[in-house]
């Protein structure tokens, strides 16, 4: 090593962004499935007489899910057209079964 010269590595930068990006899709996600359970909670409570209403919402919260999964691909840059998405629709399967069973 030349001291006149010195070498500037910087790990840290690439790290710092990773870290970044990670808490950055981890609160859009959360975030975003915090609305979709919460349309199925009102799914939920609502009469059960109201079925539209209840498909209604549970098919909301389900495109919320997809869209979730989406934010994070995005966000990370990756290909949305992946069958990752389709993870997006499990809280609106299991929100269906325990509100319609």
């Amino acid at each position: 090593m030349d001291p006149a010269n010195p070498r500037m590595d910087r790990p840290e930068s690439a790290s710092l962004t990773r870290v970044q990006t990670w808490v950055m899709s981890s609160l859009a996600v959360t975030t975003i499935l915090h609305l979709a359970v919460g349309l199925l909670i009102s799914a939920a409570v609502i009469d059960p007489a109201l079925v539209v209403e209840r498909v209604g919402l549970t098919g909301i919260a389900g495109a919320f899910g997809v869209v979730a999964v989406a934010a994070g691909l995005a966000i990370h840059r990756k290909s949305l057209a992946t069958p990752w998405l389709a993870l997006g629709l499990l809280p609106a399967t299991i929100g269906a079964v325990v509100i319609f069973a």
